[in-house]
């Protein structure tokens, strides 16, 4: 397949999800990026991915990246935790030259372990399909073999959050009982490795009341994001306001729903059924 020309500042940022937890990720990047123009995909037919093979994730991302590429996208964010850690080169491969490729984990294995840090114990917590790939430990230990990392898999949050179970007795319950497990006893920093997650991190604050630092991917990424398109000379300069299109691969009134509480403001949702 020939390469096509390098894009444009003018196209937009692609962004996707296995559901609506990308939407805090594209939330950030709006607000660091406010001339950008963001198109978001959130494949509600198989969410979550966390509890699929990595093949079948492997080629749902190559199928999401082929419609941002047919979409004119100028970069790929791969805004999920699961995803980022079994397809991203996959993904990165598949794309060459025709769009730049970011994922979630790489952020903040750099905030984690960047000069001066104070971390000497962090937790993780994900699907299970992003504890399986064990991709935090692993990218941190490469950095800096002094932290220790404990790793707990927390599958019931991503469909509590999905389904608008948030903030509420039926939550903290959930929450608390993940947070209790004897192995996060020790961490001083708290790597929330789920896209979902923000929507309870005023919960997970209160059960730790300021003791352990929380860490999620939104702001880390947005402004990856921005260093990126600086470097490569794509930052969108037209003053224009920017039109967002939003898609899900499955229409469900849930996500409808929550995703408003995800972006941060009303959105039109489109169904794009790129499986058939």
């Amino acid at each position: 397949m020939p390469e096509k020309a390098k894009p444009a500042a003018s196209q937009p940022i692609g962004i996707f999800d296995s559901g609506i937890g990308g939407l805090t990720v594209a939330r950030a990047i709006k607000e660091r990026l406010p001339k950008e123009k963001l198109i978001y995909f959130g494949d509600t037919a198989h969410f979550p991915y966390g509890d699929k093979s990595a093949d079948s994730i492997k080629y749902y991302a190559i199928r999401i990246a082929q419609f941002m590429l047919d979409n004119n996208c100028k970069m790929i964010v791969i805004a999920c935790n699961t995803a980022s850690a079994l397809a991203y080169d996959t993904v990165k491969d598949f794309v060459g030259k025709r769009a730049l490729v970011v994922n979630v984990v790489e952020p903040v294995v750099s905030k984690i372990t960047a000069k001066g840090h104070k971390h000497k114990s962090v937790g993780v917590i994900a699907t299970k399909g992003t504890i399986k790939s064990d991709i935090y430990a692993r990218k941190i230990k490469e950095a800096d073999k002094a932290i220790e990392v404990t790793s707990l898999a927390t599958p019931l949050l991503a469909s509590m959050i999905e389904e608008g179970f948030f903030n509420n007795k039926i939550s903290r319950s959930i929450i608390n009982s993940y947070l209790e497990k004897p192995k996060l006893k020790k961490i001083n920093a708290l790597i929330l490795g789920c896209t979902h997650y923000p929507l309870i991190k005023p919960e997970i604050e209160e059960f730790y009341k300021g003791k352990v630092e929380l860490v999620d991917s939104s702001d880390e990424v947005a402004e990856f994001v921005y260093q990126q398109l600086k470097k490569n000379n794509l930052l969108n300069s037209l003053g224009n306001k920017p039109i967002h299109r939003f898609y899900i691969s499955d229409y469900t009134e849930a996500f409808e729903k929550s995703a408003q509480y995800f972006f941060g403001g009303k959105i039109k949702l489109q169904e794009a059924r790129i499986w058939k």
